[in-house]
Parts: C-alpha cells; sequence; structure tokens
C-alpha cells in the first residue's frame, strides 16, 4: 500500500471543518438529551427508567417469576449488559438492588434472597452471592408484554429487542416514586399507596372532570416505605399536586415509654424516608458531643429485625413533646422530601405534571394496552376459528378425507381442492392424529368453536366502543387494587398524617439558662465577649494592641444578641453562649458568616415585639419588627435589601419622629408614621441628595424634643427642630449653627 492511499482524498474527506462552538453546543445537546431521556426520568406510563424497565424484562424472559427458583444476581446482570444496557455491571447491579430493598421501594419490583443491604447504610453483598425474582408486583407491570401490548425496539447492538415501555398494571410511576438528575433538570416524586392511587383513577373513570381536591379525597399524600409521620399542611399538599412542584414534611415516629423511678425515655419507631439509621445515630451524639441540643441525655441503638432507638431526656422535668420538637430542627429526625414530579410524557418529552395529569396519562396509557391486547386476541381466535372451520370438514367428510390422505400423492393439494380449503386449514388436517378423530373430539370442537366466536363477538364490541374499553379498564384496576389492597401486608398504608405541635423548644431551653445579667462586649476589629454585671466604666476595658470599644450592651443571659452588618444582614447570638470576658473574647467573624468587607452597625438584645429603623445610605428604608430580624442560622437574615455602598443606620424606633441627615449637612425631620412596616425590603425613601447619601439618622418623641450630642459628649437640645420638619423624600435644609462637623447626631 503506497503512502498515497492512506492520506485522506482532496478537499479533506473525513475533516468537517465547522466552528467550534457550534461543535460543542451540538455534541452536550445530544449529551443532555441522551442523559434526560435514557438515565434521568421516568417515563409517566410505567415509571421506569431504562435500566429498570431492562431489568424486569431481562428476568421475565430468565423466566423468574414469584413461583420459581430464583438465580443468581450476576446472570441477570449479565444478560442485561450484555443485551439490552451496555453500561457498567456496577451502576447495573446497584439498580437492581434498590429494585429489591424494602426501606426503599414502597412496593418491591424483586424479591431479593441474600444481603441486600439495610437501612442502617451497609452495602449489599456481591451479585455473585445473591439471588433474585420477580415479585408480583412486577408481573403487573408485565402482564401482556407478549401480547402485542406495547412497541418493541432494537436493542443497542440490533440483535436483540426490548420494550419501549411496560403494559403497567398499576400506577407504578406515583406508587414507587422516583428521583434522577440530568442536565438542566432533575426529578423528585415520592412514593404513594397503590390502593389510594387507584381509588383515584377510578374517581377519574367516573367523574373525568374531578378536580384535583376532589382526587386529594383518596390520595391523602405520599406514602413513604419507612412509615413516618407527615406533618405537611393540606394547603401545601394542595398546591403540590396541582403543580407537580413543592415538599413535604416528613418526621420519625416516636412514642414515650415509662422507665423505673418515674422516668421516662422517648422509643423511635420510624425515620424519615432515605434517611440512614446509623448516621442518625451519629448525628444525634454529636449533638450531645457539641452541646447544641441542650434536652439531650444519650441515644443509642436498640435494633433488632424492628426499629427502635431510644432517646433519653437530660431532665426528668422536660416534656416528651418540647424534646422531640427541638431534636426534629436539629437533626435528620426531620425532613423535607422535595417533589418535582419532571417526567418523560408518552412522546418522551420532558414535562413537569400534576397529579391529575400523570394519573390521565396513566390511564391513556392503560386504555391503549387494553386495546391492543384486544387486537392481538383477536387476531389469535379468528386464527383458531379458521383452523377449527377446516378440523370440522374432517368430522363431516371423514371417509373421504381419508381416502385421500392414503391413496392420493399430493393429499395437501387435493383437500384444498375439494374442500375450498386454505394452505392453513389442509395443513392443520394433516397433521391431525387418529385419536382426535373420535367423537367426542368432534362436539369438543364445536364447544371450543361455539365459545371462540362468542369471545370474538365481544372483543369486536369492545374495540368498537370507548365506554366499553373504560369500563374494562375500571375491571383491570379493581382486580389489581385486590393484590395491593390495604387488606394485603404490602398494601397497608405506612405514613400518617398529623399537624405540628406549636411548641416554641427555644422558650423552653431559656428555662434551663440562668438568668444572670451580662455586658455584652465588642471591639472594633470584631471580638466578642461577655462580662458578669454591668460595666460602670467602660474605659476601664482591655483591648488588644490597636483595637478598642466599639460596643457595650446591657443584656442578660436569657437574651438572644442581634447584631446588624452592613450588608443588610442580621445575625443571632445566644447570650449564655457567648465566651468569657476573662480574656479577650473570641473573633465574631468565627461565629456567625461574616465577611472582613463587612461593617457591624449595631449590637443590641432582642426585645420581643419592638421595631427598629433601618436605612441603606442610598437614603432608603423601612420599620422592622426585632421579631422578624431573629435569624436561627449562622449565616444570617437579609432583611434590608441593600445596593452600593451598603447600610448606614439601624436603630431603635422608640419615638414618633425621625430626623435624618445626608452627607451634604442638609437634615430632614417627618412624622414615623410615614414609613412601612416590612418583615424584608428596599424600604421607601427618606431623604433626597445630588451628591452622596444618608449618613446618620435619629428617632425622637416630640413631646420630649429633639437634641443632638456634640463632640465633648454633652447633649444639646434643639428646640427648633420644628423648622424643619418637611416632607418625606424632600431634601431638607442645612443643620443649625453648632451642629457637630462629623454630621452625626450621636459620636460614633
Amino acid at each position: 500500500m503506497t503512502l498515497a492511499a492512506t492520506l485522506p482524498p482532496d478537499g479533506g474527506g473525513r475533516i468537517i471543518d465547522e466552528p467550534l462552538s457550534e461543535a460543542l453546543s451540538r455534541r452536550y445537546l445530544a449529551y443532555a438529551l441522551s442523559t434526560i431521556t435514557q438515565r434521568a426520568l421516568p417515563d409517566v406510563r410505567d415509571g421506569l427508567k431504562p435500566v429498570h424497565r431492562r431489568l424486569l424484562f431481562a428476568m421475565s424472559l430468565l423466566r423468574l417469576d414469584p413461583r420459581t427458583s430464583p438465580k443468581k444476581s450476576a446472570r441477570v446482570v449479565g444478560d442485561v449488559i450484555g443485551k439490552y444496557h451496555p453500561h457498567g455491571d456496577v451502576a447495573v447491579y446497584d439498580a437492581l438492588v434498590r429494585l429489591a430493598q424494602d426501606f426503599a421501594q414502597r412496593y418491591r419490583l424483586i424479591d431479593g434472597q441474600g444481603n441486600f443491604g439495610n437501612i442502617d447504610g451497609d452495602n449489599a453483598a456481591a451479585m455473585r452471592y445473591t439471588e433474585c425474582r420477580l415479585t408480583d408486583a412486577a408481573q403487573l407491570l408485565l402482564e401482556g408484554i407478549d401480547e402485542d401490548a406495547v412497541d418493541f425496539r432494537a436493542t443497542y447492538d440490533g440483535e436483540e429487542e426490548e420494550p419501549v415501555v411496560l403494559p403497567a398494571g398499576f400506577p407504578n410511576l406515583l406508587a414507587n416514586g422516583s428521583s434522577g438528575i440530568a442536565v438542566g433538570m432533575a426529578t423528585s416524586i415520592p412514593p404513594h399507596n397503590a390502593a389510594e392511587l387507584i381509588d383515584a383513577c377510578l374517581m377519574m373513570l367516573q367523574r373525568p372532570s374531578a378536580t384535583t381536591a376532589q382526587l386529594m379525597e383518596h390520595v391523602q399524600g405520599p406514602d413513604f416505605p419507612t412509615g413516618g409521620v407527615i406533618v405537611e399542611t393540606a394547603e401545601s399538599m394542595l398546591e403540590t399536586y396541582e403543580t407537580g412542584r413543592g415538599g413535604v414534611r416528613v418526621r420519625a415516629r416516636w412514642t414515650r415509654e415509662e422507665t423505673a423511678r418515674g422516668g421516662w425515655r422517648i422509643v423511635i419507631t420510624e425515620i424519615p424516608y432515605q434517611v440512614k439509621k446509623a448516621d442518625l445515630v451519629e448525628q444525634l451524639a454529636g449533638l450531645i458531643e457539641t452541646k447544641r441540643a441542650a434536652l439531650l441525655g444519650d441515644v443509642r441503638d436498640e435494633s433488632a429485625e424492628d426499629m427502635r432507638l431510644i432517646i433519653e431526656p437530660r431532665a426528668r422535668n422536660v416534656e416528651p413533646e418540647v424534646l422531640m420538637e427541638s431534636l426534629f430542627r436539629l437533626s435528620d429526625l426531620e425532613t423535607r422530601f422535595p417533589v418535582n414530579v419532571n417526567v418523560l410524557n408518552a412522546r418522551g418529552a420532558p414535562v413537569v405534571m400534576g397529579l391529575k395529569s400523570a394519573l390521565s396519562a396513566f390511564l391513556d396509557h392503560r386504555r391503549e394496552v387494553l386495546v391492543r391486547r384486544a387486537r392481538f386476541r383477536l387476531a389469535k381466535i379468528e386464527q383458531r376459528l379458521h383452523i377449527l372451520a377446516g378440523l370440522l370438514i374432517v368430522f363431516l367428510n371423514l371417509d373421504e378425507v381419508i381416502r385421500i390422505v392414503r391413496f392420493e400423492d399430493e393429499p395437501k393439494t387435493r383437500l384444498i381442492e375439494i374442500f375450498a380449503l386454505s394452505e392453513a386449514q389442509a395443513e392443520a388436517i394433516l397433521n391431525t392424529r387418529l385419536r382426535q378423530l373420535a367423537k367426542l373430539e368432534e362436539m369438543e370442537l364445536r364447544r371450543e368453536h361455539a365459545g371462540l366466536a362468542e369471545e370474538r363477538d365481544g372483543l369486536r364490541a369492545v374495540l368498537a366502543s370507548e365506554p366499553e374499553q373504560w369500563k374494562l379498564v375500571a375491571v383491570g384496576l379493581r382486580a389489581v387494587r385486590k393484590t395491593l389492597g390495604p387488606a394485603t401486608a404490602v398494601g397497608k398504608r405506612r405514613s400518617s398524617f398529623s399537624a405540628a405541635p406549636a411548641i416554641d423548644p427555644a422558650a423552653t431551653l431559656e428555662s434551663f439558662v440562668t438568668r444572670e445579667a451580662i455586658t455584652v462586649i465588642v471591639s472594633q476589629r470584631g471580638w466578642i465577649r461577655a462580662a458578669r454585671g454591668r460595666v460602670e466604666d467602660p474605659q476601664a476595658l482591655i483591648f488588644k494592641e490597636g483595637d478598642k470599644l466599639a460596643f457595650a450592651v446591657a443584656a442578660e443571659t436569657t437574651d438572644k444578641l442581634l447584631i446588624f452588618a452592613s450588608d443588610g444582614r442580621f445575625f443571632t447570638l445566644a447570650g449564655d453562649k457567648l465566651p468569657s470576658a476573662r480574656g479577650h473574647g473570641e473573633p465574631l467573624r468565627l461565629m456567625i458568616d461574616l465577611d472582613d468587607r463587612v461593617e457591624v452597625l449595631a449590637v443590641f438584645a432582642h426585645k420581643p415585639g419592638a421595631t427598629c429603623l433601618l436605612a441603606s445610605k442610598a437614603g432608603y428604608g423601612f420599620l422592622a419588627t426585632q421579631d422578624d430580624a431573629v435569624a436561627f442560622r449562622k449565616a444570617g437574615k437579609q432583611v434590608l435589601v441593600v445596593a452600593g455602598e451598603g447600610a448606614a443606620v439601624c436603630l431603635r424606633a422608640d419615638g414618633d419622629h425621625l430626623a435624618v441627615i445626608g452627607d451634604n449637612g442638609k437634615i430632614l425631620i417627618f412624622p414615623l408614621s410615614e414609613l412601612p412596616t416590612m418583615a424584608r425590603g428596599k424600604g421607601v425613601k427618606l431623604q433626597s441628595y445630588r451628591q452622596g447619601g444618608l449618613r446618620d439618622a435619629l428617632v425622637f418623641a416630640a413631646a420630649d424634643g429633639a437634641a443632638w450630642t456634640d463632640a465633648s459628649g454633652r447633649n444639646r437640645a434643639w428646640p427648633e427642630w420644628r423648622d424643619w420638619l418637611g416632607r418625606r423624600a424632600s431634601a431638607g435644609r442645612l443643620a443649625p449653627k453648632g451642629f457637630p462637623a462629623s454630621k452625626r447626631f450621636r459620636p460614633s
């Protein structure tokens, strides 16, 4: 072979000249579509992803029925990856294991024998050790697959065929749920009770105009395989089922158990779905070690076949409900299961569906399956009737048929000519055994012919009438309900519903804190500490070199300390958790998520029901209640929405008038009632500026009059303050003679 023969042809040949951005976009789009349709999103009709569908189909071909002996999981995985699913054996086996776990699947589709993992999070044994077979629920999904109920397509190598979708005898999508993450979209569907779903389907067949609220008379909510108590409100659940998006709060199920000498303990028998028991115990132990759960004394796992987690209180005088409410907030004893019913519709397009839409798609699929099975059965019956008609000719002309078979050289051709038979009828006659020519056999053939003819007429009537088709769909669903209904062990509802009690654990925790007076000291460099009692002389406080006092706040150990930052966020610290004043304290930025570029503008003790003024340097502000400012997260709570230079003022709103001064030295006074009270936002305009922004503000009562503090620390009365009264958002007028050059009402 010459070198010229190995070179590409002129003009590039295999080389494609195109912009890199277009090539990448097209290929990434193909990858994204493949991920969405082949891996992440389930089909709305059978609720399965391709790997699960291929597993069940491969097991049905291996005849691994519920009543047969199981086979090695490695055999199943080998068939799946060899014929249908060209991916790694570990991923396929993981999918098989999940279908066999009773704590992962509401209705198991695979019956596993051996170690298939546990709720503690332990992995399953290797696939060479475990065995599996199908369950009754899986048989319902596969029923009719060999009767042309669904379409088939070629496998990846073109050597086999696989079903596009399973017949799905029950709404598996919602019954078992699903989860997955694709490119730019995800799905998260909680499991439900199959009997309730079937009841909702039957209601839709009787009343196609039924609303989601009416369907929820049957579908109360999710039914998790691990049980638990659902505490989501009915309004939230209705919105979730109407839109297909939302969330469900589920809690552990617990009971109080009396112990010796009047004591008690909590026994947890069910935990939220997808929470690993071992991780939960470790999490609760961590709360004890870090002293975050002040009411929790001890936790231990006494589980055997049934779950039994023991929680001991720190003190007997704690109410069990209060202890559990505190643990629900701090641990995975309560979780929120996200709901995002993002599925592939019958055309293979991703779409978010509500409850009614998902059930409608399932019912349409069931009707199509019924029609296809009826057509398949009708074709088989007509074929058999055709053969029976030929066989009956044998008994009407038995002697002539025997003569033709014995003496003719081409008996098949002669039978077709003499009796006007088809080739199939003639073939059936020639294959008939002598013992089948008895009189009883003729009577049996006539009975079979009459029965099949009657069945044929019934199928034709069904295929010609859509109402009859829906009636048969309902009959099939009622039969399935007997298999998966509440009277069976697998069909009984496991999750219950309850309203979360209105208990504030924080208020109870405060009763365990000794109430003492403290002085909270914050330095300019952000070090915080708490000194016992009242600090009469702040000048006597000692700080690190180059640091000095920024805030000294009188509080008590039972108080919540509110910290307002220049980025508009509030942070909350418990008074009893502050470091001691024996040293220099601790860096505030280690206790809260405060960026180095953000300044602390105000520190004060939380006063329930009190109001404060918040304003940005841009001159916008509003009134906020201190209760709305309390933050439960280390990251704080965004209350004032700021832009540009950030926040400028945080003052207690103890008065009826507000005085503001800008960088331009102009003061404006207006009634405090002109400001709105908001939980979060930018606020309204306080003062107009051509240049600069808001410098300072003062809240005062008109009856007491206004005043400012000069550079020497003396209060200066301001009897003429009414001369600066104006409309909010106006420019104001220049400050009076003698006003501090810092342009602040109080020295910073």
